[in-house]
């Protein structure tokens, strides 16, 4: 890991135990972060973004392992459907526990991906705890592809904004999200 990123990653844990909100890069597009755990730091999000505290948001994760910390059951099928993915997955699983009650949907269900890119990875091992990702974009607006199409509104109030990677272009697409039941069954939300 560069010194760069290590210094990125060390400001980013530094915000967010203060309970604060971070612009960063993620796997799939740049996404608005905070603890997943706090109730107020998810709040700050919900206020940033103008969405309503009804549209639940994704956490992402470092490691398949963790899951079963934030769910009262993890589903064998998750783990199928995890290791036969290439493209970004976020799974919804039910009964979610020991997060942010704000985060949690209202059928008690939590959306998590685990995250593949290095920078992510490393910030959420050294967090120690789960981060929120909603896309950056005010809600009901496009969510940006690139940093610099990042509107100054979210730039402007988020705590800190990572400046690694702001001139990297990557192949963007959203994760393919899917929905599992209590049974093990599970239908498919985004292809």
């Amino acid at each position: 890991m560069s010194l760069a990123m290590k210094n990125e990653i060390k400001k980013c844990v530094e915000v967010l135990e203060k309970g604060g909100t971070i612009l960063y890069p993620t796997d799939t597009i740049w996404g608005i972060g905070c603890d997943a755990t706090s109730e107020k730091a998810v709040k700050k999000i919900y206020h940033l973004k103008k969405r309503v505290e009804t549209k639940s948001l994704i956490i992402l994760l470092a490691d398949m392992k963790e899951i079963s910390k934030y769910m009262k059951t993890f589903p064998d099928i998750a783990r199928d459907l995890m290791k036969n993915v290439e493209r970004p997955l976020t799974i919804i699983y039910p009964n979610a526990q020991k997060l942010a009650k704000n985060v949690i949907a209202e059928d008690n269900s939590i959306a998590i991906r685990i995250v593949k890119n290095e920078f992510c990875k490393s910030l959420i091992r050294a967090f120690g705890k789960p981060i929120v990702s909603s896309s950056a974009n005010i809600s009901g607006e496009p969510a940006p592809m690139v940093f610099k199409s990042i509107s100054k509104e979210i730039l402007d109030h988020v705590d800190y904004v990572v400046t690694l990677y702001q001139d990297v272009l990557q192949e963007v697409k959203p994760s393919r999200i899917i929905k599992l039941k209590e049974n093990g069954e599970f239908h498919i939300i985004r292809p």
